[in-house]
């Protein structure tokens, strides 16, 4: 019985680890699933759900539980940084984003090497996301923070795990959606905010685990750039003040010593966010 207990806490602390990777820009919580020892048995529970639902289930469930408490406690402090510090704090975020950008591209063509192609890819996905990113309230209107959004919050978090190196939280800041989700992961909503993302997450896995797994291994070089230039998009846009954007940085009232203390997060973060990528690919 002790034994069993040990194993439980041992997945439940998982949980609360991988958790970090689903609400701080820039670490992957596929990353840390893969330090942990857990990412192909939880990527081939998520592909094969119905084959592995008696093999793996009862598994993840204390690590599932563990990621609920983990959101849990993380949300306040990140959301009070975030409303004392934001400059400072994104500014670290995209530094983080940034240092797994050497992995990212060195993944991108380890099965084939990069062609002319591969830079198409890349750089019109990066030039017409940053549009889209930009322009995504006018374009579609705002995205509330309501039950449709939050499924929309469980989708992108799900493709955070299911697409390598992508961070879902980078996204949900430009779509307004980051500070509203911490918000009601503090207050512990378990309806309003807590169940859409569950539900949008295990549809994410339902529509796109094997999608996502057949084009990897068809079109892995070519996946790995179009997911480069949302990533690149993206981090550059969390940096750039839009009036567009329900929720974006804004540099009023920022001094000499915000912008010096921000260079410094931003170099911390890059450390930070190389060292983690270089651990990825060290367990995965």
């Amino acid at each position: 019985m002790t034994n069993q207990n040990d194993h439980f806490l041992k997945r439940f602390f998982k949980g609360v680890i991988i958790a970090l990777g689903f609400i701080l820009p820039g670490v992957s919580g596929g990353v840390l699933a893969a330090i942990l020892g857990i990412y192909e048995r939880l990527l081939g529970f998520m592909a094969h759900f119905r084959q592995r639902f008696k093999q793996d289930f009862w598994y993840f469930v204390p690590v599932g539980l563990g990621g609920i408490v983990g959101i849990a406690l993380l949300s306040a402090p990140l959301e009070f940084l975030l409303a004392k510090a934001q400059v400072i704090v994104l500014w670290g975020f995209a530094g983080a984003i940034i240092g797994t950008l050497p992995s990212l591209m060195q993944t991108a063509s380890a099965k084939t090497p990069r062609d002319r192609t591969d830079y198409l890819w890349f750089f019109g996905t990066l030039l017409i996301s940053s549009g889209l990113l930009y322009f995504m309230s006018d374009i579609f209107g705002p995205l509330p923070a309501n039950f449709g959004g939050f499924i929309v919050a469980g989708v992108l978090i799900a493709l955070g795990v299911l697409v390598p190196g992508l961070s879902p939280s980078n996204l949900l800041l430009i779509l307004g959606l980051f500070t509203p989700m911490l918000t009601g992961f503090k207050q512990f909503d378990l309806l309003g905010v807590y169940l859409p993302i569950a539900l949008g997450g295990l549809l994410a896995m339902a529509l796109f685990s094997k999608a996502m797994d057949y084009l990897l291994r068809r079109f892995h070089s070519r996946v790995y750039h179009f997911i480069l230039g949302i990533v690149v998009a993206s981090t550059i846009l969390i940096l750039v003040p839009n009036p567009h954007a329900a929720e974006s940085i804004s540099y009023a009232g920022a001094t000499l010593s915000t912008y010096l203390v921000s260079g410094v997060a931003l170099i911390a973060g890059s450390l930070l966010g190389y060292w983690m990528s270089r651990l990825e690919l060290k367990y995965k």
